[in-house]
């Protein structure tokens, strides 16, 4: 038996408003993380990173701009953190 234990970190919610970078099985996404539910999240002003270049550095390689908002499923997000620009 697994207990579910909260920890109080708010999850995405936490980091609404906030510039975010999310990586999904085959894409980058970044953007502003204007919603959360259930199924997605929703960004503005997001762009697609075809090429990240060095993670340190300030800039991606080669980010694209997407329509906004950009929508992406939860079921496909691996990882996400605070956007590095």
């Amino acid at each position: 038996m697994k207990r579910a234990v909260e920890t109080g970190d708010g999850g995405m919610d936490a980091m609404l408003g906030e510039k975010v970078t999310v990586f999904c099985g085959v894409y980058i996404y970044t953007g502003k993380l204007t919603g959360v539910n259930a199924n997605h999240i929703e960004l503005d002003e997001p762009k697609l990173v075809y090429e990240t270049g060095e993670l340190t550095s300030g800039l991606w390689k080669d980010a694209q701009a997407l329509p906004s908002p950009w929508r992406i499923m939860l079921a496909g997000i691996e990882s996400w953190g605070p956007a590095k620009c």
